[in-house]
Formats: C-alpha cells, sequence, structure tokens
C-alpha cells in the first residue's frame, strides 16, 4: 500500500496486503483483512472483524470448482460493511450499498446502487442484485440468482439452483425476481422460476412456477388468490 493512500481511520490488528487502493475518507474497524487488489471508494466504512477481498476455495468432492483468475473485489463509493461479514474477490458493490453484520456475498456478484444486504446474509456466487433492492435478515440468495430493481425480500426467504439437488443432470439456474415484485417472510424459492414484476408473494409460500406480473400468490404451492 502506498504511504499516502491510507484509510482515513484504521483499527487495531489491520491487516491490509498489497496493491490496495483507498479513496478518501475510508474508516476501517478492528481486526480486519484486507485482501491484495482490493479497491476501495471514497467514505466507505468496513466494520470490525470483517474480511474483504477473499479467494474462493474448493475441494475434491465440489463439482463447480471457483474461476482460478478473478478481478479484484470492488467497494463503490459511501459503501458500508458491517461486522463479521466476508467479502469475496471478483464482485462489485455500487454506490451507497449497505451490508448488514455478517453477511457473506461470494465470488462474481454483482449488487447495484442503493441495495441493502441484510444481517447474516448469504448471497453467492454468479448473481446480480439490481438497485435499490432490499434482502432482509437470515436470507439464502443461491448462485446464479437475477433480482431486479426495487425488489423488496422479506426476512428468511430462501432460494435454490439445482431442481434434482446435486445428481449432475440440470443446469444450475435461480429464481429470477422482476423489478418491485415483493417476497414475504420465509418465502421459498425453487430453481428457475420468475417471479413477475410488481408480484406479490405471501409469507411462507412456496414458488414452484412462474408468477405471473402483478398477481398475489400465497400457499405450498404457491396459488394466485387475485390478479
Amino acid at each position: 500500500m502506498n504511504e499516502t493512500n491510507k484509510p482515513a481511520s484504521t483499527g487495531l490488528n489491520v491487516v491490509i496486503e498489497e496493491n490496495v487502493t483507498f479513496g478518501k475518507n475510508v474508516t476501517v474497524g478492528h481486526n480486519v483483512v484486507i485482501k491484495e487488489g482490493t479497491i476501495i471508494g471514497d467514505n466507505v466504512t468496513i466494520g470490525d472483524m470483517t474480511v474483504v477481498g477473499k479467494r474462493p476455495s474448493s475441494n475434491r468432492k465440489m463439482a463447480r470448482k471457483p474461476p482460478a483468475a478473478l478481478p479484484p473485489l470492488v467497494l463503490g463509493t459511501s459503501v458500508t460493511i458491517g461486522c463479521g461479514s466476508v467479502l469475496y474477490r471478483g464482485s462489485t458493490l455500487g454506490e451507497g450499498v449497505f451490508v448488514a453484520d455478517l453477511s457473506s456475498i461470494r465470488e462474481n456478484v454483482t449488487v447495484d446502487t442503493d441495495s441493502i444486504i441484510g444481517r447474516n446474509v448469504i448471497v453467492e456466487n454468479n448473481t446480480r442484485i439490481g438497485k435499490r433492492v432490499t434482502v432482509q435478515t437470515g436470507c439464502y440468495v443461491t448462485a446464479d440468482m437475477i433480482i431486479e430493481d426495487e425488489v423488496f425480500i422479506g426476512p428468511c426467504c430462501s432460494s435454490s439452483n439445482d431442481k434434482y439437488m446435486g445428481a449432475g443432470n440440470f443446469s444450475h439456474t435461480g429464481p429470477i425476481i422482476k423489478k418491485g415484485a415483493k417476497i414475504g417472510n420465509n418465502t421459498t424459492m425453487l430453481p428457475a422460476v420468475t417471479i413477475g414484476e410488481n408480484a406479490i408473494v405471501g409469507a411462507g409460500a412456496v414458488i414452484v412456477k412462474d408468477v405471473p406480473a402483478g398477481t398475489t400468490v400465497v400457499g405450498n404451492p404457491a396459488r394466485q388468490i387475485r390478479p
């Protein structure tokens, strides 16, 4: 790190690896690890005990190995990262994104402007999250998922991308949630479903097929209750 390009405020026991770029007015908490090459914009805050720019790893059983080469993690202007979070290399967080405590964002993820990733949320790899999205506490956002702008996802929702649970005969495809849709607490979304624009999904629903735009669905399996 260049001596003239340090954070404005740095806590105790911080590790900053080579070629990290800092913008102006960056605040880094205690016991933070910033990995090689990470790009940090102006007015970014990184909470205590957080790791940013981590490289993914794997074992022999893992069918989908992470790529060997990944670009740096990029944190845009005015991003806030909570305590105890882990952000992986190869992802980009846009201006004003807020990531709450204990969250994990894997590689090749894009989170666009002013979106909120709640406490203890897991966002898996190859996922795109649009602008002004809210993903509330305890959600599991699967790999290969698309969440468009202004979507609301309530606490403890989960999604999946493998229809046959590791059998190897399905192309991994997560759900697509279209602009403005609202997903109630504890909803389960199966692989490859599309939830249409401005649709509403009631709490506890299990989404097994596409939800048309502008409709409301509830139940297990989810059924339409009004257009």
